[in-house]
């Protein structure tokens, strides 16, 4: 599939800048194919799954094509949930950094109706919202879309399964005829191509069709992971497995140089490769890589292709791939051969649902792995040291050494003293604070609620999801596990949602059954 390079795409310097600064090397394929055509002023259809770039296939276009010295809402970009609101605010803001007057805001439910009462009074070019509270502004006049250039629906389906068709249509009748109107979905069923037949004008169509692929021989693992004890996560697998060659995958040319410069700060034979190495440099790291000079390579996406040494025994994703499919180009670097392979991806915060996509998409199940402890690495240390010492004794040739400890055995030393001592000299225990182990370890993504209905009120996992779906307007496929015993259940739902589920769900039902929802109590 054709990739290009952002400055292949007659993108303005300050936004190149701050793709620069972001460290990206180049364009996902949706973006290399969405960008041109959206600049061009085409509307257009965009098929792609989450996790392949679309929400900066859409940002980036619309940031060029605002006029900043106009402080009237110029852009509208519909998103079902407040959780995209916020990352899609997020991405643009990053990519406006050098764009001066650029005034972007989210505007979802659940959020002081005030405080965005306030920002739009004093003037902003885009607004993301969900489209009940982007109604809500319309009716009260806050809103105001005759000026509007371009409108965007992101996760058309999505918004489309909650229902809000007839809301997104509204939004569309009350918009100018002459705007640009841009439609990204991971599926098209009728009702959206409808839509695009009603309210597009000849639109371009954009696909990216993802390949099925499988890694069978493969052990798949994440690991819940601040962002901050990443290195330090990665320092322990890395200890505790001892592989003899190891990848590591950053999505930025800046967390590569950070990542390496780490583990050999921690005496670590680790090495960098990313798009900014000339390629003399470039091929000096991979020669090292092959002949075992360096027994970790830190790399990027870009810098990675054509990577092919047999002998990798793990691959960490160090971030999250922004594309779903190099997570299989990824972890398809270790398993060659017919070997086994190991790969352990590290989630931080909100990656979690992009975890749960990658797993549709490979249709694998990826297990979550405890974090080992500095005893665990410790007693690693201990066996891999005990079984080198026995080597040694097996080979012979130790009359020399021999020769030492009599000249030190007396009176006042045994020869165990003197192994013990030994010892101590070749090992480097780590003693770091053992508290800083439970405080990475404790870190979850979910929370269990405790419903007060079950099997005898005829209720049924589907009746649980669709019921807090709807009244929260929380994606189905966010909410975790669910078990139903006869007088009570337990759901898991992401811990942001947590708060919000008990306080509508409290003042509502399932089933037709007045339901108390809580935080379940720790075994």
């Amino acid at each position: 599939m054709t990739t290009l390079k952002f400055n292949e795409l007659n993108l303005s310097k300050e936004l190149l800048k701050a793709i620069a600064d972001l460290g990206y090397e180049e364009a996902t394929p949706i973006q290399s194919q969405a960008i041109p055509v959206v600049l061009e002023g085409h509307d257009v259809i965009g098929q792609a799954q989450t996790g392949t770039g679309k929400t900066a296939a859409f940002s980036i276009p619309v940031l060029e094509k605002i006029d900043s010295s106009k402080k009237v809402i110029q852009a509208l970009i519909l998103c079902p949930t407040r959780e995209l609101a916020i990352q899609v605010s997020e991405e643009i803001k990053k990519l406006s950094a050098y764009k001066k007057g650029i005034n972007a805001l989210p505007i979802y439910g659940g959020q002081s109706i005030e405080r965005q009462l306030q920002s739009l009074k004093k003037g902003v070019n885009i607004v993301i919202g969900t489209p009940g509270r982007v109604i809500d502004h319309i009716n009260r006049g806050t809103i105001k879309l005759e000026n509007l250039k371009m409108i965007v629906l992101d996760e058309a389906d999505e918004m489309l399964n909650m229902g809000f068709i007839e809301d997104i249509e509204f939004i569309l009748q009350k918009s100018p005829e002459t705007r640009q109107t841009l439609l990204f979905s991971a599926t098209m069923p009728k009702p959206i191509l409808e839509l695009t037949k009603k309210y597009q004008k000849n639109p371009k169509i954009v696909k990216v069709v993802q390949k099925e692929l499988t890694v069978p021989l493969i052990e798949q693992t994440y690991f819940e992971v601040r962002e901050a004890d990443k290195i330090e996560v990665l320092s322990r697998l890395l200890d505790l497995h001892n592989p003899k060659l190891s990848l590591v995958f950053c999505n930025t040319k800046k967390k590569v140089d950070d990542v390496s410069l780490s583990l050999q700060a921690r005496g670590y034979l680790a090495d960098g490769l990313h798009g900014d190495l000339k390629q003399l440099q470039r091929d000096k790291v991979m020669q090292k890589f092959r002949n075992g000079l360096i027994e970790i390579l830190v790399a990027t996406d870009v810098a990675a292709r054509g990577i092919d040494v047999e002998n990798v025994e793990m691959v960490f994703n160090y971030d999250v791939p922004q594309d779903i499919e190099n997570y299989v180009h990824r972890i398809g670097r270790t398993g060659r051969a017919g070997r086994e392979g190991k790969a352990f991806t590290f989630i931080s915060g909100r990656e979690i649902y992009k975890l749960k996509d990658i797993q549709r998409y490979t249709k694998t199940k990826i297990k979550l792995g405890k974090i080992p402890t500095i005893n665990d690495v410790e007693e690693r240390k201990i066996s891999l040291l005990i079984d080198n010492i026995k080597e040694v004794i097996n080979e012979g040739g130790l009359e020399k050494y021999t020769d030492i400890v009599e000249r030190i055995v007396g009176d006042e030393y045994t020869s165990l003293d003197i192994a013990s001592a030994l010892l101590k000299m070749t090992m480097k225990l780590d003693t770091r604070d053992e508290e800083e182990v439970q405080e990475i370890e404790n870190e979850q993504e979910m929370t269990r609620l405790f419903i007060n209905v079950g099997k005898n009120q005829r209720i049924s996992p589907r009746d649980i999801v669709g019921a807090i779906a709807d009244k929260v307007r929380i994606p189905g496929d966010l909410i975790g596990s669910i078990d139903i015993f006869d007088k009570f259940s337990f759901v898991e739902v992401p811990r942001e949602y947590a708060k919000e589920v008990m306080k509508i769900m409290n003042e509502n039902t399932i089933k037709g059954k007045k339901v108390n929802i809580e935080i379940a109590k720790k075994k």
